[in-house]
């Protein structure tokens, strides 16, 4: 196989392997960092031993993302108040995918997030990717027998955890919209009626901008601070419907200026999640739509 033949397969897998180290880290910067120790170790292997390319070409992303999780965690425990992953563009379409909109939700990558690093390698490469449980052993360094017991462990974590009641992008969308219109309006009766009871907000200014240090948490308690923070600082608001890590969204301008991006989790058709990321270095790629697959 020539060096050409080795290029080709890195680009026609490249938003794969984008896909599997953003959900593993969290951060688009660390993604593509792992995407480029991929294609150096890529180009120096013997492509006359590869009998799988794609499987390959997983296994050494999942590897150099597993290095840099270690870090990346240390990392995050120094991060001044709550912690979100760093927000994508995606196409409108990718919305109607479940399976990629769930799998790189904010709400299930923030219960990713309290697994050890080699059990969010075994649960999102089986559980988002399917890949078989010996590729997945050859990619963490354990026996298919440990892989086995490491993915039931993580699987049962995370269904205690994960968000459920999936709704339709339709339905996600109306919601959104609803929503919209009453942030705009500053309507506190019309949040508190696309709310559910149990909201939880958090926002990431990540030291940088202001942002509530804790989760609010109850339709009530998020609504009067929405509408609170938006009165006491009389500012000219815009919100424009977006979609973000595969779901809706909304971007928020303040003055004119891009302050965050709000996603949004709903499920039987309300708002159960807002996650709000105003940290300015986790919005330097909203301009450029990012190609998502779990395939």
């Amino acid at each position: 196989m020539t060096g050409q033949d080795a290029t080709e397969a890195f680009v026609l897998h490249r938003d794969l392997l984008f896909t599997v180290a953003y959900e593993l880290l969290g951060t688009a910067a660390d993604a593509e960092d792992v995407l480029q120790e991929t294609w150096l170790r890529w180009v120096e292997v013997d492509q006359a031993q590869v009998r799988d390319q794609r499987a390959y070409l997983v296994r050494i992303t999942t590897r150099q993302s597993l290095n840099r999780l270690r870090s990346v965690k240390r990392r995050r425990e120094a991060y001044v108040g709550s912690w979100l992953p760093e927000p994508l563009l995606t196409a409108p379409d990718a919305a109607a995918d479940v399976e990629l909109s769930e799998s790189v939700s904010m709400a299930l990558m923030l219960v990713l997030e309290t697994l050890t690093p080699t059990e969010r390698a075994v649960f999102v490469l089986r559980e988002a990717f399917g890949i078989d449980y010996d590729e997945i052993a050859a990619a963490v360094g354990k026996t298919p027998a440990a892989v086995h017991q490491i993915a039931h462990r993580a699987r049962r974590h995370v269904e205690a955890r994960r968000p459920r009641h999936a709704v339709t992008a339709r339905q996600a969308s109306a919601a959104a919209e609803a929503f919209r219109r009453a942030l705009e309006g500053r309507d506190l009766q019309g949040l508190l009626d696309v709310l559910a009871p149990h909201v939880v907000a958090i926002s990431d200014g990540g030291g940088i901008k202001q942002a509530n240090p804790r989760p609010v948490v109850g339709a009530d308690k998020v609504a009067r601070f929405i509408v609170g923070g938006l009165t006491r600082h009389d500012v000219a608001l815009t919100v424009e419907s977006t979609v973000i890590n595969a779901g809706p969204a909304l971007a928020l301008h303040v003055d004119g200026e891009l302050d965050g991006v709000m996603v949004l989790h709903v499920e039987d058709t309300r708002v159960t999640g807002l996650y709000y990321v105003r940290n300015p270095q986790k919005l330097t790629n909203l301009d450029t739509t990012t190609s998502l697959t779990l395939r």
